[in-house]
């Protein structure tokens, strides 16, 4: 294929990533208002659900094929991202206001388990870091306990709020509401596998080797979906959803995706998934407290965000 060739295909996922992302939030706030939950909650589930799939095809895929540095690779790289990039880049496009259920109960609850995670890694299996059938059970567990409380919360929440539902909002339909997602979702992902290829394709032209590819575009290939609804939610000043998508993505990885993975076959992988399970919890530990004491992630801290980013990703390479 040319270069040409290659940059049309590149640019149509751009296109449907973005109209993909506009379509989603649009029926995610929607949604939320006929289900009188509050936007957040479906930030946490329906949109991180949609958004995380193509990590859950690469982790699981990867672990069906004995892929195992994919399946935990992917799943850590992910979070990494979804904490400094989407969030940071969010931030660069209007601060983005960190609500106080979030910092009270989602963001230490994020927190835990990527400590958890670690904990469960570090029980090794044959002498190597693993992660085993009987810990994928527990993340799946955690992970529907997650669910059926954020829902309860968010209903006790909606009930407790006044009913500022607006008569527009109230005549949208539901098929109108679901198919908004599905449509966005779909252009999502197929914008996603788009652009990802393109790239691939790109870097191959340019003699980029496998490994460099594997580091850089197929790990944020996977995230973009999280990247462009966060980013569109953020100019919309749909806060609640850009900030719950990335709690929500990142929780999701951790409990379903590696707990599907690792029971269809236990993880091992090498000592570097520890210290990469480090770094993340010191990143993830920096954002709450910054969110904290600020209420808010803006513009400075989301510069600061993306250029540790950029050097944690070059210590990977020279790594």
């Amino acid at each position: 294929m040319n270069v040409f060739l290659m940059i049309v295909i590149l640019l149509a996922g751009f296109v449907l990533l973005v109209k993909g992302a506009d379509l989603f939030v649009d029926g995610a706030c929607d949604l939320s208002e006929k289900l009188r939950i509050p936007a957040y909650i479906v930030g946490l589930t329906v949109v991180a659900f949609g958004t995380s799939l193509p990590e859950a095809a690469v982790s699981i895929t990867a672990s069906l094929q004995g892929s195992n540095e994919i399946a935990i690779g992917n799943v850590i790289g992910s979070n990494t991202f979804n904490t400094l990039v989407v969030l940071g880049t969010s931030a660069l496009f209007a601060p983005v206001a960190v609500k106080k259920n979030i910092l009270k109960r989602d963001f230490p609850f994020c927190l835990v388990i990527t400590v958890l995670m670690l904990v469960l890694m570090m029980t090794m299996n044959g002498g190597e870091v693993a992660l085993t059938r009987f810990d994928g059970i527990i993340l799946l567990i955690v992970f529907a306990v997650f669910m059926i409380s954020s829902v309860i919360a968010g209903k006790r929440e909606a009930k407790e709020e006044i009913n500022t539902v607006s008569e527009e909002k109230k005549n949208v339909s539901w098929f109108k509401c679901v198919m908004l997602i599905v449509i966005g979702l779909v252009c999502v992902i197929a914008g996603g596998q788009l652009t990802v290829n393109g790239a691939k394709s790109l870097a191959r032209m340019a003699g980029l080797s496998e490994t460099v590819i594997g580091l850089t575009v197929v790990a944020i290939g996977t995230s973009l979906p999280e990247l462009v609804t966060s980013v569109v939610a953020a100019r919309k000043k749909m806060n609640d959803i850009a900030v719950g998508n990335v709690i929500g993505s990142n929780v999701f990885n951790i409990l379903f995706i590696l707990g599907i993975s690792s029971v269809i076959g236990t993880i091992t992988t090498d000592g570097y998934a520890v210290v990469d399970t480090c770094v993340l919890i010191g990143i993830f530990l920096f954002t709450y407290l910054f969110s904290l004491f600020n209420k808010k992630i803006n513009r400075p801290a989301g510069v600061v965000m993306i250029g540790i980013y950029i050097a944690y990703t070059a210590y990977l390479l020279i790594r």
